[in-house]
């Protein structure tokens, strides 16, 4: 008899709910370019386009990290810290352009 397929899973993975805001203390910092860039992709898809990202503070590392892999992405309108919630420095706001329906992928 056939064995019947099993569901693989990524030992150490995190799911991550797609509703705007991204925590990244849960993520290791070689991965943090990828989750990012997957998140905003994402989120676009689904018409989230105020994208809140947590980096933490610290010495500032990472939020260099995010804020140029931003600076990178074409649908990317605009980008600031987060001064409204209190966190300063430690999370970045994000505004996408929406996706075009008229154009192909």
């Amino acid at each position: 008899m056939p064995e019947e397929p099993r569901e693989e899973t990524l030992e150490g993975a995190v799911e991550v709910p797609i509703d705007g805001s991204l925590d990244l203390h849960a993520f290791s910092p070689r991965d943090v370019a990828s989750v990012v860039e997957e998140y905003l992709d994402v989120c676009r898809e689904r018409g989230i386009l105020a994208v809140r990202i947590a980096h933490g503070k610290g010495i500032g590392v990472q939020r260099d990290r995010v804020h140029h892999l931003l600076e990178r992405r074409s649908d990317v309108v605009s980008f600031r810290l987060d001064s409204e919630t209190g966190a300063g420095w430690g999370a970045t706001l994000v505004q996408l352009a929406p996706i075009d329906p008229r154009r192909s992928i």
